[in-house]
């Protein structure tokens, strides 16, 4: 690496005016630059971002792969650190990510860092439910690895022949203000993995042929992806420890899964 080699810390956003100013606040001095890219906010937080110091670029948001991936290509440096507005960095992580760059993490063999991400409902730290540790690989070289995965459920892949590691410390996720808000998600969430999940299937060479098959799966896993996800996470991963809000975690995030398959088999395609 050359020795001018920085960080830029790169947040996609769209209407996140009472959030984007903690996440910015919380890379405020590890970042050698800030970079917010704007769905085109109609609230603030394109001028709170601007009054925080960030460059800011509008583009418009054409699916979270999709925009990720175009985000961290406007870069000035190629160690790119990625969050979402409604995130920011625990006081740890802060302290160990300054530890790290002291040693120059970004000068060895290892080309991506993963990071647990703490889940909130309202002010709640959720540590079950399967909202913990929700590892993220989130600080890594953009020359060596790209956004994938399936939308809205994006992932950072790093090529395979590079070595990849971890840094103590949570990255702290509020997206959920209530039980209101988890609902929502789910069933927009279910909405967009159908459409890819549609998508993927109608597009395939073989998909007239294969299709009553692939009916036959997608009805099968609408009937017990969404009952697996539940016992999973209520029962194994502890949401019977969080009481009422556990047990509607749990149950909309199966529904979730099963409107995701349910939509691939019966939603209208989009054109």
């Amino acid at each position: 690496m050359e020795p001018n080699t920085g960080i830029s810390v790169v947040i996609i956003a769209y209407n996140e005016a009472n959030k984007i100013g903690d996440c910015i606040d919380s890379v405020t001095g590890i970042a050698n630059e800030i970079l917010v890219v704007d769905s085109f906010s109609t609230d603030d937080t394109y001028n709170i971002a601007i009054e925080k110091g960030a460059r800011v670029i509008q583009h418009p948001f054409e699916g979270h792969i999709q925009q990720k991936n175009w985000a961290k290509d406007q870069a000035s440096f190629d160690w790119v650190l990625s969050l979402d507005a409604d995130e920011c960095l625990s006081i740890e992580l802060q302290d160990q990510l300054k530890l790290a760059i002291q040693n120059r993490l970004t000068y060895g063999k290892i080309k991506g860092y993963s990071f647990s991400r703490l889940n909130h409902l309202g002010g709640q730290p959720i540590r079950g439910c399967g909202w913990y540790p929700d590892t993220k690989l989130r600080l890594w070289d953009r020359r060596c690895g790209c956004w994938s995965g399936r939308n809205p459920h994006d992932k950072f892949l790093i090529d395979k022949q590079h070595s990849l590691g971890s840094i103590s410390g949570d990255i702290l996720h509020y997206t959920y203000t209530d039980l209101a808000a988890v609902k929502h998600q789910a069933l927009r969430f279910g909405k967009i993995g159908g459409q890819a999940l549609k998508h993927k299937f109608t597009n395939h060479p073989g998909y007239f042929i294969q299709r009553r098959g692939l009916d036959f799966y997608l009805l099968f896993k609408i009937l017990t992806a969404g009952l697996t996800r539940f016992i999973r996470n209520y029962l194994l991963k502890g949401g019977w420890k969080y009481g009422s809000n556990g047990l509607l975690i749990c149950f909309w995030q199966s529904v979730e899964v099963s409107y995701k398959y349910g939509f691939a088999l019966f939603g209208k395609a989009e054109q």
